[in-house]
């Protein structure tokens, strides 16, 4: 079960028109690929989505992309929110589930998968569903160790110190977060990423449903509730092996719910010897192949060269005289002559035009910088017209604006 529902106000404006999962990443991707490609590449081909919020080019591309064959039993299903149980939208992750359930009901799984669909990883499910056998317990819990003074804005699992694999407790966001034992400057944080036994998942879900003061939340209220029933294990991603990875990006995870960690996850994407490797063919990362025209390289009328370094360069895309440095270029991205481009994020069909310059920028599908025009050189000026400026001085344009000026 991959949970797509949320709606993503952190990721603003990229979430302006669609669900948080259906945003482009990596060029020819969307966050939602790399759930799906890991869950498919883990040998799971019973999956479905629950969507609720602006999901219309999600669906699309679930349909488009994801179809498996029938002929066993395999599938990626969306699923939009149904109001089984009353005229009301999802109120948690939880209650996604609990709204759901008929799923459950028809499969009859003795495992149930539950995982997050807005999380840049590579992730061998089987290896986890083994160890959560192997446990006895209810719930395994999928974590990342992040060092101790940044696990304040994660849920934070504490361990057994008799049994390092049992969960003595789960926090979110604590203020004096547990190390891992024998690892003072690290503490565990929640992937988001669960294993069930489906029988203790429909019972904590059924009994969640019934308690008014819940956030019907995974984890903030049924991994505490397993917890307390002394029914739930941790699985630490650092021992998850991943065919092809090496040692730069094993255990590589990022949560890209912001404009910054968003932004940085592409930035991860385009080193020398990247921090994420999207070229491992061993453990494919899946999309919609679109047909379109390669890249194109060309000099300008005026003799200028169009070159790029550092950069990811999609299908389709043509840099006429201009010049592309540490960016990311998404489909049919056109980037014309004098043109300077630099550390920034183009999504589907931007159009930069003669004389423009874009640094440190984020632009969304169809934004058009005219000819003369510059985002992310003046940040007032950015602001002035509208576009949100992170803290950290990243420049994000909206889907189809105009850029003048």
């Amino acid at each position: 079960m991959v949970l797509a529902g949320g709606e993503g106000k952190r990721l603003m404006p990229l979430t302006n028109d669609r669900a948080k999962p259906a945003v482009p990443f990596g060029g020819s991707y969307r966050l939602i690929d790399f759930a799906l490609s890991n869950l498919i590449n883990s040998g799971l081909r019973r999956i479905v989505v629950l969507t609720q919020y602006k999901s219309h080019s999600l669906d699309r591309h679930i349909s488009q992309t994801w179809r498996m064959s029938p002929l066993l039993g395999s599938y990626v299903a969306s699923v939009p929110a149904q109001q089984r149980l009353g005229k009301r939208w999802f109120s948690g992750s939880a209650d996604a589930i609990l709204q759901s359930m008929n799923l459950l009901s028809d499969e009859q799984p003795d495992i149930v998968v539950v995982v997050g669909a807005d999380h840049v990883y590579r992730m061998d499910f089987d290896q986890m569903i083994q160890a959560h056998l192997a446990s006895g317990r209810g719930v395994t819990v999928a974590a990342i160790r992040q060092p101790i003074e940044l696990a304040k804005s994660f849920g934070v699992i504490e361990v057994d110190e008799k049994d390092p694999t049992k969960i003595s407790a789960f926090r979110e966001k604590p203020a004096d977060p547990k190390p891992v034992p024998g690892s003072p400057g690290e503490a565990l944080a929640s992937m988001g990423n669960y294993v069930f036994s489906a029988q203790a998942l429909i019972d904590a879900i059924e009994h969640d449903g019934t308690l008014e003061n819940s956030n019907h939340d995974m984890g903030g209220d049924i991994v505490p509730y397993l917890v307390a029933r002394d029914d739930a294990t941790v699985y630490d991603f650092t021992f998850n092996e991943i065919p092809g990875s090496t040692e730069r990006d094993h255990s590589y995870w990022r949560d890209v719910g912001t404009v910054e960690s968003y932004y940085d996850a592409h930035m991860d994407l385009i080193s020398t010897m990247p921090i994420f490797n999207l070229y491992n063919t061993e453990w494919p990362i899946f999309t919609q192949q679109v047909n379109m025209p390669p890249a194109k390289f060309v000099h300008d009328g005026e003799g200028n060269q169009g070159r790029t370094t550092d950069s990811i360069v999609s299908l389709g895309t043509v840099v006429s005289g201009g010049i592309v440095e540490r960016s990311v270029l998404s489909p049919m991205v056109q980037v014309h002559s004098r043109s300077l481009v630099t550390d920034s994020v183009l999504l589907d069909r931007v159009v930069i035009g003669k004389h423009a310059t874009v640094r440190k920028a984020i632009l969304d599908k169809g934004v058009v910088v005219a000819d003369g025009a510059s985002v992310g050189v003046d940040r007032q000026r950015d602001l002035d017209r509208g576009f949100l400026v992170s803290e950290t001085g990243i420049t994000v344009v909206a889907k189809g604006v105009l850029v003048t000026p």
